[in-house]
């Protein structure tokens, strides 16, 4: 388990990870995991944030909806605590989160903010990483498309290959132009049998 001791402070680097969260396409954190960082409760932390509220403009914060709120209780097992609070928890994107610490006016939530964007770099180099590796995995996958449709038509062309040609079939019956590959044509005349 890897950790962050700089200041003092022993914060484990996936409880920092697990924390940050995908909600209306953007990266946040949860007041509650926000308080537990910087060592308050989320009580405090959220009549700090209401007492400036003027600082936190839309894309440092917003509040959840009820729908957002039982979806992350759902998937999150670490934030099941939320289930039977009666608030809508806030959440904080990166800049936020900085802004919650100057808020606080505390030692360890100022040195501990900068423990909080350094796991937003790290989720953003990570997900650049994957957002790389699924370019070339689409590229692959194109060119196996490309792959599959030439390998098709090479296995239909060796199928009409290996079909035997249809034999000519020869008409019977009289023909009136010499050209025609007609049967009695080709044998010889009849004679009168009669004596």
């Amino acid at each position: 388990m890897a950790t962050h001791k700089d200041s003092g402070y022993l914060i484990p680097v996936e409880h920092l990870d697990r924390g940050i969260l995908l909600i209306r396409g953007q990266r946040v954190m949860l007041d509650a995991d926000l308080a537990a960082l910087f060592g308050v409760s989320t009580r405090a932390l959220n009549q700090a944030i209401k007492r400036n509220l003027d600082r936190f403009p839309a894309d440092f914060l917003f509040q959840l909806s009820p729908e957002e709120k039982a979806e992350v209780v759902t998937n999150c097992d670490h934030l099941s605590g939320l289930r039977f609070s009666h608030h809508l928890p806030f959440a904080f994107t990166e800049h936020g989160a900085v802004m919650a610490a100057t808020v606080l006016n505390s030692k360890r939530a100022a040195e501990v903010s900068v423990f909080v964007v350094r796991a937003f770099v790290r989720m953003r180099q990570m997900l650049a990483g994957h957002r790389q590796l699924a370019l070339k995995l689409a590229e692959l996958e194109r060119r196996v498309a490309t792959h599959d449709t030439s390998i098709d038509s090479l296995v239909s062309a060796i199928r009409q290959l290996l079909q035997p040609p249809e034999p000519k079939k020869k008409r019977i019956g009289f023909a009136t132009n010499p050209d025609d590959n007609i049967i009695a044509h080709d044998r010889p005349a009849r004679r009168n049998r009669r004596p």
